[in-house]
């Protein structure tokens, strides 16, 4: 996945959602987080650190593969 160009569109429906960036190997750890507020969007990438991305609270996010909206 190193090299990708994928990338991932996150957008808050509430205040407070969380982001969490988990790692890549053989312990996966949390290694970043954000919190967004209603409204703001983040735009993320799988790395050759970061193998799986945490999306907590009402989000919708936006792949290559589609669009899908979190049922919290």
């Amino acid at each position: 996945m190193a090299g990708n160009d994928d990338f991932i569109v996150i957008k808050a429906k509430e205040n407070g959602v969380n982001v969490i960036g988990l790692t890549r190997g053989t312990d996966t750890r949390f290694h970043h987080s954000e919190k967004l507020d209603k409204g703001e969007v983040m735009i993320a990438q799988f790395t050759e650190h970061t193998s799986a991305i945490k999306v907590r609270g009402k989000a919708i996010i936006q792949t290559s593969h589609g669009e899908i909206e979190t049922d919290v």
